[in-house]
């Protein structure tokens, strides 16, 4: 095992997740995406806001199919050990486990970032299989065609926030094209993959010219109606955690209302609406209703439009704060430009980033949580919301 193959890292995080007291099972979803292993619609791609249980179900597929970790008494208890056909497949697979916003070492430029990634999976894969004939100066893509033409063996690659790098400070436009040359060289029509799963808050078809990574299939949760009720909490999830609240806490101050008033809102391309996960299980742990969603990174580049009114989008999020809806017809809503100069494009980043939510042609704020958030920036910029309504 290394620090990418084979690794125990996800089984020990997942562990500590199904262990918790306000644990979801979702482990059905495995079943979903074992039955693509190996098959020609192998390559999948699942984007969501942040906080909506990515890094969870990453891990937790990489807990169950992983050949060094010993999951069984994990998952025995659990949904997807009633499908006799899936656990047959619990730890069968080498599996290769990249977290792209925790990749460790000097992360000051790309050439450091990215060469540190390769430094670490090319160790892994030589102490794995020493008696493969390596070529010296080989690529990482090499060395795994090598590693399959010589073993047979074939990997499953998880890759979680895979446009973490998007999010830098030091990213140019040359390194955003080398980054997924990198990825379409590692992944795309290669014998050794048996599996490849991704996921990020934002889908390839925003960075790519269509051609790096055209295998992979794209789902988004506004939009796409498979997997949508995979993220997310659903209502009768959040029924059975708030009653195990009320049996398990000394003087509640949370109401199953104000849950719904502050943390559910989101649509889905299924017509569900899904509670944002991770401020629903603190709002228990901390006997509070509270607005735990934090703004980093992406959400400043959008406040920054905010703030600068491009195409006077402070009055609408200001109206939107009042409850209005706003029309927006917005198509393929996901895939935005790099620089946003339109209300659409604008609206599109914040219902990708969760700020916003999407449905039936009309862009409006989620719940109490999320207009706090766009209130304060919003309110903050005028000389107060009433006026602009």
């Amino acid at each position: 095992m290394g620090l990418f193959l084979n690794t125990l890292s996800p089984a020990m995080l997942y562990e500590e997740i199904a262990g918790s007291k306000y644990f979801v099972d979702k482990t059905e979803f495995i079943s979903r995406v074992a039955e693509r292993i190996g098959t020609s619609n192998k390559y999948l791609c699942l984007t969501r806001p942040r906080r909506f249980g990515k890094t969870v179900m990453a891990n937790m597929l990489g807990a169950f199919f992983t050949k060094t970790a010993d999951s069984r008494r994990l998952f025995a208890s659990l949904k997807v050990s009633k499908d006799k056909q899936t656990m047959q497949q619990l730890n069968q697979y080498n599996v290769i486990y990249i977290d792209f916003s925790r990749v460790g070492g000097d992360s000051s430029s790309y050439t450091s970032y990215i060469e540190n990634i390769i430094a670490i999976l090319k160790n892994d894969l030589h102490k794995a299989y020493p008696q493969i004939d390596y070529r010296h100066g080989g690529s990482v893509s090499e060395d795994l065609e090598r590693i399959t033409a010589a073993t047979g063996e074939r990997f499953i690659f998880i890759f979680d926030e895979w446009d973490a790098i998007f999010h830098t400070s030091f990213i140019t436009e040359e390194d955003r094209k080398s980054y997924l040359l990198f990825l379409k060289d590692l992944l795309k029509d290669r014998a050794y993959v048996y599996l490849a799963y991704m996921t990020g808050v934002l889908p390839i078809s925003k960075y790519t010219s269509g051609s790096e990574l055209n295998t992979f299939a794209e789902y988004n949760m506004a939009t796409m109606v498979m997997y949508s009720d995979i993220f997310g909490f659903t209502d009768s999830e959040v029924d059975v955690l708030f009653a195990k609240y009320l049996q398990t806490t000394d003087r509640p101050q949370v109401t199953r209302e104000g849950l719904r008033v502050w943390y559910d809102g989101y649509h889905t391309a299924a017509g569900e609406l899904m509670y944002n996960p991770r401020s629903v299980v603190l709002a228990l742990q901390n006997n509070q209703l509270y607005n735990y969603w934090t703004s980093s990174g992406p959400y400043d580049e959008i406040f920054y439009y905010i703030k600068n009114n491009v195409q006077a989008v402070r009055e609408d999020l200001a109206l939107m704060t009042a409850g209005e809806k706003i029309a927006v017809r917005i198509q393929e809503y996901a895939a935005m430009l790099l620089e946003l100069n339109t209300k659409q494009q604008i609206f599109s980043a914040m219902v990708v980033y969760g700020l916003l939510t999407y449905d039936n042609g009309q862009v409006f704020i989620p719940n109490k949580e999320m207009e706090e958030a766009v209130r304060f920036e919003v309110c903050g910029h005028l000389r107060g919301c009433a006026e602009a309504v």
